[in-house]
C-alpha cells in the first residue's frame, strides 16, 4: 500500500479564460447554476444558547456513526442553500460524509428562532453544533468548512478552541474568509465595490425589518437607511450585539486575531483579486507561521468563486481543494 504524503496533493489553479475579471469571476460563481445532487435533507433545530436555536438541513450517511461528518457554514445574509454550500455539500454526501448545512440564526427565514441577530463573531453558534452532532449522532471525525463570514467563523473557532479542541474535530477548511472585518468593510465602500455593498446592505435592512416586526419591543426602526457597512454594524450591529463600536466589532470579531492558536489541520484559500475581502500582511504572516494553516493564494479567483476550466470535474476548484485536503487528514 502507498504511502500517504505528508502534505496533501493540490491542483494548480487556472481561472476560465474569460473569467480573470474580478467582478466576472465573483458574478459567475454565484449565479451559474448548480445541479444539487443532495438526498432530501432531515431538518435539525440545535439549541445554541438560551435565546437561540439554529435551524440545520442535515444528510446522514446508512452508518452515521462510522462516517465522518461536514458541517458547513454560509456568508453574509446566505443560507443552507447558498451555491457553495450545496456543492460543497454534495461533494462531500458523494465522498460518504455525513453533511450538515447549517443556517446561522436568523438566516434561511428562521428569524422567529431566536429575538438576537446574527454576526460575524457568533463563532459558539458553530461550536455549538459541533458538540451536538458529536454527542448526539456519535461521529467520531468531522470537518467545518467555511465560506467568506463563515470562514471567519470557523477560523475563530479553530484558534478559540486551541489545543482544546474535541478530539473528534479533525480539520478546518475556509474560502474567501473575511478575517480582517475592518479592512474588508472598509473596503466594500471604495469604487466599483459599492455595488456589492449596496446589495449586502439591501439584504441586511431587509432581514432587520423582518426582525423588527417579530420583536417590536426589542428593535427600534433606524432614523435613515446605513450608507455603508461599516454604518450598518455601528447603528445595528454594535447597538444589538454588545459591542460599543463597529469597530470595537470588528476588532473582537475578526479570526486574525486568534490565527495565531490555531492547532488543528487548517486551510485557508484566497484570491488576490477578491474584490472586497481584504489579507493584511500582517494576517497573511502570522497564517504562514502557523504550522498547522495550509495558505492556498490564487492571483485570480474573486470571491468565492475560484472557477476554473471543467477538465472531468464541474471546475469548482476551491471545492475540489477542500476535499483533497479532507481526504488527506483522514475524512473519507
Amino acid at each position: 500500500m502507498a504511502e500517504t504524503p505528508s502534505v496533501p496533493v493540490f491542483d494548480p489553479f487556472a481561472p476560465r479564460p474569460y473569467l480573470r475579471n474580478r467582478h466576472a469571476m465573483t458574478l459567475a460563481g454565484n449565479f451559474l447554476p448548480r445541479k444539487n445532487s443532495l438526498p432530501e435533507a432531515e431538518e435539525c433545530l440545535f439549541r445554541v444558547d438560551a435565546e437561540a436555536q439554529v435551524l440545520c438541513h442535515c444528510h446522514w450517511q446508512q452508518d452515521a456513526e462510522r462516517s465522518p461528518a461536514v458541517i458547513i457554514v454560509h456568508g453574509l445574509e446566505g443560507s443552507s442553500l447558498s451555491q457553495y454550500v450545496i456543492g460543497n455539500a454534495g461533494k462531500a454526501w458523494a465522498a460518504g460524509m455525513n453533511v450538515v448545512r447549517m443556517n446561522m440564526r436568523t438566516c434561511g427565514g428562521t428569524e422567529g428562532l431566536t429575538p438576537t441577530l446574527y454576526h460575524s463573531g457568533l463563532s459558539g453558534d458553530v461550536g455549538a453544533v459541533l458538540r451536538a452532532v458529536i454527542e448526539q449522532k456519535r461521529v467520531r471525525r468531522v470537518g467545518l468548512i467555511g465560506y467568506s463570514m463563515g470562514g471567519n467563523l470557523v477560523l475563530k473557532l479553530a484558534g478559540e478552541l486551541g489545543t482544546n479542541a474535541p478530539a473528534e474535530l479533525k480539520v478546518v477548511a475556509a474560502v474567501s474568509p473575511a478575517a480582517d472585518l475592518a479592512a474588508s468593510a472598509d473596503a466594500m465602500h471604495v469604487g466599483s465595490n459599492r455595488i456589492y455593498e449596496w446589495k449586502f446592505l439591501l439584504s441586511l435592512m431587509r432581514t432587520f425589518e423582518r426582525k423588527r416586526k417579530l420583536f417590536p419591543g426589542r428593535y427600534k426602526k433606524v432614523e435613515r437607511f446605513p450608507v455603508s457597512i461599516r454604518e450598518f454594524d455601528d447603528v445595528i450591529t454594535a447597538r444589538y450585539c454588545g459591542f460599543e463600536s463597529a469597530q470595537d466589532y470588528y476588532t473582537r470579531a475578526a479570526a486574525s486575531r486568534v490565527i495565531d492558536t490555531i492547532a488543528l489541520p487548517s486551510l485557508v484559500i484566497h484570491a488576490m483579486d477578491d474584490p472586497f475581502i481584504r489579507l493584511l500582511p500582517e494576517t497573511r504572516s502570522r497564517i504562514l507561521a502557523n504550522p498547522h494553516i495550509t495558505l492556498l493564494e490564487t492571483p485570480h479567483g474573486g470571491h468565492c468563486a475560484f472557477l476554473a476550466q471543467p477538465n472531468g470535474y464541474d471546475g469548482r476548484w476551491a471545492e475540489r481543494q477542500i476535499m483533497h485536503f479532507f481526504r488527506h487528514h483522514g475524512m473519507s
